[in-house]
């Protein structure tokens, strides 16, 4: 498997994590009687989880670019 494979593998993670953090973000107090009382720790691990999912975002399409120029700078080398 080449690393451009492996960064298009973690980029579909990586969507997958921020969506799934979005919708527990987009959903919280709504199951609750007293729309007034969010459960902070809950709202607080998603945040975290949504962050983490946008870093891994980030560090895989930064190697799909990497891997992008590695490949342009052979295919110059070859021309």
């Amino acid at each position: 498997m080449n690393a451009s494979a492996i960064a298009l593998q973690g980029l579909q993670q990586a969507d997958l994590q921020l969506e799934t953090a979005a919708s527990a973000i987009a959903s919280t107090g709504a199951d609750s009687s007293n729309s007034g009382n969010l459960d902070v720790a809950d709202l607080s691990a998603e945040m975290t989880a949504l962050t983490s999912a946008q870093t891994l975002y980030d560090a895989n399409l930064a190697t799909l670019k990497t891997a992008d120029q590695m490949e342009q700078n052979l295919v110059n080398l070859r021309g």
